[in-house]
């Protein structure tokens, strides 16, 4: 009996998918819309180990895609940590689908753009396609943490706003935006972390729309060579600058004082997100803290840049992320913030 067991172990190990990082493309994607049942697993059929392989690849590619996001996560339990790789790697394969695949034509992006919401609605009846390693962490994470559709599937509908929106009247507009894909980001982020209150989520949303706008301000020279401009038109009408200006890349006292009123905003979000980090579970707590603080150092550097967003990318430096990272620890440890 002992060995029959033995046998049928060493041929179920046989069986589980092996997953190599460097045989795969991290937006890898069917080229063409397929419903190819055949293609899906049950959840049930990948084990532990399986899965565990599947959150390694989607470590390295967090590592290599965000060093920030990378070094806030190290700070969670391991079981969050691994499904927030996963939630990372959905969200960054969503991006890539639209921002690396300039040459490909409206409607096969918006095939695959409806493909790729198939799979995701799969992955929440428990089917995955075994040999994408970041669609098996996802599934295995969302069953596991109970995310629910709506913000991955919002997530989408953020992603396909850039197929055909370049320009954003006000600031009504950006903010639908950046919800979308970002805000939906820390709502499924939300689930893995953990949260004592259900108001959690409106801060969430929040810090989202704070790090998006981050980025579009870091971003302004690179989204203008790939034809698209974040910055609401009728705020840069209100502070006298046209958009010939941004186009040629001038930085003049007008557009000093449209780039200021921007980053006041954005940190205004992030002062309105901060305070909901006290509902969140005790072991986070301090990796969201790091994070968002980390991110909104980007607006400094921007500011130390002379606001030259078009031929500078403001990042952050590895010993200001490691000094933010220790006062960040010390902060917590010393003090306790009373919820609002």
């Amino acid at each position: 009996m002992a060995d029959t067991r033995a046998e049928a172990s060493k041929l179920q190990a046989k069986a589980q998918p092996s997953y190599n990082p460097t045989a795969f493309q991290q937006s890898a994607l069917p080229s063409e819309p397929s419903e190819r049942s055949e293609l899906y697993l049950n959840l049930d059929c990948i084990d532990e180990a399986a899965a565990e392989a599947a959150y390694q690849y989607c470590r390295q590619s967090t590592k290599v895609g965000s060093k920030t996001f990378y070094m806030g996560s190290l700070l969670l339990p391991y079981h969050k940590r691994r499904a927030m790789w996963a939630v990372y790697n959905f969200c960054r394969v969503t991006d890539d689908m639209v921002d690396n695949a300039r040459d490909v034509e409206l409607e096969q992006l918006q095939a695959r753009l409806r493909d790729w919401e198939d799979q995701l609605q799969r992955s929440f009846e428990g089917q995955v396609q075994s040999h994408l390693p970041h669609m098996v962490a996802w599934t295995h994470a969302v069953h596991r943490f109970k995310i629910p559709p709506t913000p991955p599937l919002e997530l989408i509908a953020g992603v396909r706003m850039d197929l055909d929106k370049v320009r954003y009247q006000n600031f009504e507009e950006l903010r639908l935006y950046c919800y979308r894909v970002a805000s939906t980001v820390g709502l499924m982020a939300s689930e893995v972390i953990g949260y004592s209150d259900p108001c959690a989520l409106d801060y969430a949303v929040n810090l989202g729309i704070a790090m998006q706008l981050t980025n579009i301000l870091r971003d302004v020279g690179e989204d203008l060579r790939n034809g698209r401009i974040y910055l609401p038109l009728e705020e840069m009408e209100q502070f006298e600058y046209s958009e010939a200006e941004l186009l040629r890349g001038e930085i003049n006292p007008r557009f000093i004082r449209l780039m200021q009123f921007q980053i006041d905003r954005a940190r205004h979000y992030y002062s309105l997100a901060m305070p909901g980090i006290e509902y969140l579970d005790k072991d986070c707590r301090l990796s969201i803290t790091v994070a968002a603080r980390l991110y909104s150092r980007i607006l400094d550097m921007i500011e130390r840049n002379g606001y030259d967003v078009f031929t500078r990318r403001a990042f952050v430096p590895k010993g200001q992320k490691l000094q933010g990272l220790a006062k960040a620890w010390v902060g917590r440890s010393l003090r306790r913030v009373p919820k609002p």
